[in-house]
Order: C-alpha cells, then structure tokens, then sequence
C-alpha cells in the first residue's frame, strides 16, 4: 500500500494512492499519525475500500504534498552508512552505528521550498531511505523482531549545513542538521510488503545533473540492525522517523560545489518516489 497526505500544510487530508487514484482515507483516519500506524491499519484500510468507504480525491494532482506522514515525535538519523560516503567524508567507516537528531519542524513536503540558513555557505543534499515506526519498539532482543515495529518506508533529503555541522558543532551533528524545513520527506509512505529496502537504488540530482545513485545493499548496517540498535537506546513511538544516511556524491566531498539560492534538487528510491526542492535565500521576515 501506498499512503500519502494532500493540501496546504496543517490541513494535509490522509489518502491512499492507487496508481493515479487518490481515495480520501478520512472515514477511517483523521490523519497519517502514530495512532494510526500503531492500530492494524492496513487491515482497516483494506476493509474499507473493499466496502467502498473510500471515496475518490478530485483535483487531487493540482493539491500540495505534504511530509506522508504526520509531524513525528522524534527523527533519529544514522551517519556515515555507506562505505563510499564515510570515506569521502575523510573519515573510515563506523563500526557501530552513528547517532544524530534532527528536529520534528524539518520534516515537510517532498516538493516545499527549503530556505537556505541564514550566515550559510555549506548547504548539501543527503538522499536517504527514512524508516517509520509502526509499534513501540524498546530493547529488542534481535534485529530479526524489527519488522514486526516498522510501518513502512519513504524518501527523505537530509538537508544539512556543513560549517554548522562540523565547524562550530561543539562535537554534535544536529546544529547541521535542524533548521527547518531541512527533511522534505514522501512523497508516500510506503508499507513494506510493496518494497525491498535491502534493495532499493537511491540517486540524487542538482540542477539536472547527476550526484548520487548508489543502492540500499551498500549500507554499512541495514533496516533491522538499525532498529534493534537504536531499541537500545531510546523507545521508539509510532510514527517516529528513521533516516538511514547516504551515499557518496555529495557536496561535502568536495567533488561538487554546495547549494545556493536558485538550485533544485531531485531525489528518488526506486519504489518510493521522487521529491524535488527548490533552494531559497534566507530573508529577515522569516
């Protein structure tokens, strides 16, 4: 199943995605939220579209896309978990996962402008297969139990700022990572029975020209190691978010230059979408 969220931000309506088709999932769901994801939705959903409860968005391609799932209560992001990347990077690859936090407001529509920070001259693209949690996860005792905890999978740009992140960072990632709108996210949620993540080709454009394409099989720790380590650590809510970091090719390696005000990006994983963000300059009444 494919789930998204159509309409201006704050008033997204959930719909299921069929092909072309948008079906209003509001007879069952007020919103794509961890309350949903954490019931047997697709169970739910399924019931109600074969009784014909779910009635067809019109004018559904000419609405907004919002994030495909609602605001999460924690974006857990895992760093340097691509061989390639951790190297461009002039770093070696990690040998336990690496832990960052991005903030609830980075997480907007696949399409939405990104703004780029004030004081910024490093902003970079990070193409990223994000995890979304489906039931509470808290010490799982083997990577094998985590699928039974996740909802489904999307897209996600992990913008980040790359003097903030590592120049005046204090050590910590996140100052790189959280300003808003720094995680266009969908466009859908897709349920794990319709992908492979261990399997999935990422790529990533600026401009119309190529960055990265690399597959899901080259991440250092995969879907379930993820899940299990982090149930280590901290609980996992339904409808939380995972990104699961990214492959080589971006500017942070030094072979393309960084973001500046006017430049697009196109980011895709085979099977979830695609998304595409136009850069913008900071201005003071924001």
């Amino acid at each position: 199943m494919k789930f998204a969220r159509l309409g201006e931000s704050g008033a997204e309506i959930p719909v299921l995605v069929e092909g072309d088709r948008h079906l209003d999932l509001r007879s069952v769901t007020s919103d794509l939220h961890g309350d949903f994801l954490a019931s047997d939705f697709r169970s739910r959903v399924a019931a109600a579209r074969a009784a014909d409860e779910l009635p067809e968005v019109v004018d559904a391609s000419a609405m907004r896309i919002g994030a495909p799932i609602a605001r999460p209560s924690a974006v857990i992001c895992i760093g340097q978990n691509y061989a390639a990347h951790a190297r461009e990077s002039g770093a070696e690859p990690p040998t336990v996962p690496i832990l960052f936090l991005k903030t609830p407001n980075t997480v907007v529509g696949p399409n939405d402008a990104v703004t780029i920070p004030r004081g910024s001259e490093k902003t970079d693209w990070e193409v990223e297969l994000g995890i979304v949690i489906g039931a509470r996860a808290a010490y799982l005792d083997s990577p094998s139990e985590a699928d039974a905890h996740i909802a489904g999978y999307v897209v996600a740009n992990d913008v980040s700022e790359r003097s903030f992140q590592m120049e005046v960072s204090g050590g910590q990632w996140s100052k790189g990572k959280i300003a808003p709108g720094f995680n266009p996210t969908g466009p859908w949620l897709v349920t794990p029975d319709d992908v492979d993540a261990a399997d999935l080709r990422l790529r990533s454009w600026v401009n119309g020209e190529p960055r990265q394409d690399s597959n899901t099989n080259d991440m250092i720790f995969d879907v379930r190691e993820i899940v299990h380590h982090l149930s280590q650590y901290v609980t996992l809510e339904p409808g939380d978010l995972i990104l699961t970091g990214t492959p080589q090719g971006v500017a942070f390696g030094g072979k393309f230059p960084y973001l500046a005000a006017g430049d697009v990006v196109d980011i895709e994983i085979e099977g979830l979408g695609h998304q595409r963000q136009e850069f913008v300059a900071w201005k003071e009444q924001q």
